[in-house]
């Protein structure tokens, strides 16, 4: 018997609107996606607009295979679309799944959109797909993401020395960090009084 995917779903908070994702999103990702920056720790560059149609078009393939289902992130107040990120590596039999492959336009980082991102998302999980393990993962070298995780309330698991390989064949230390069920409730607290605090 096949196990039920997740469906596509709009998620919406007061920052942002987590849509899903649509080779429509590709331009303006591509827009607002290709600071050298944003790609340097990800396993392939992103360069181009031809490297960004690319990236939508793996992802919405990894979607239509039941591995990942993905998000275009818009703010509310302007419709502009800001990033991305994604259920994946769905282990539904499990209740299992991880939010990765997120990134924020440079401008969008440090502003809520992440934080309420985040929420969206584990709050969805956790409350409406019955999830009781939600897990993340950056290369050991990205200090940002492993803080950002850390202020959502990620609890850091351990480093997988050379786990994954990126496209030019350098080997990467990722480091995984869970939230589970029983987390939630206070996580939910944490991320909800943070998203309240005055800009």
């Amino acid at each position: 018997m096949a196990l039920p995917r997740l469906q596509p779903v709009t998620l919406d908070g007061e920052i942002v609107r987590l849509e899903p994702l649509a080779v429509r999103h590709a331009e303006d990702l591509a827009r607002v996606g290709l600071h050298p920056e944003l790609w340097r720790l990800q396993p392939e560059p992103v360069d181009t607009p031809d490297d960004m149609r690319r990236y939508v078009d793996r992802a919405l393939a990894g979607q239509r295979d039941g591995a990942c289902l993905p998000f275009a992130i818009v703010r509310q107040d302007s419709g502009q679309v800001i990033g991305a990120t994604r259920y994946m590596d769905i282990a539904l039999a499990h209740k299992r799944l991880e939010i990765g492959a997120t990134w924020l336009t440079p401008s969008s980082q440090r502003s809520g959109a992440n934080t309420e991102a985040k929420f969206l998302l584990l709050q969805h999980a956790f409350e409406t797909i019955g999830i009781i393990r939600v897990v993340f993962k950056t290369e050991l070298g990205n200090a940002q993401s492993r803080q950002a995780i850390l202020r959502i309330g990620g609890v850091e698991e351990g480093v997988f020395r050379k786990h994954l390989i990126a496209q030019s064949g350098r080997a990467r230390d990722m480091v995984y960090f869970a939230i589970l069920d029983e987390d939630w409730p206070s996580v939910k607290a944490r991320l909800l009084a943070r998203l309240r605090r005055p800009a």
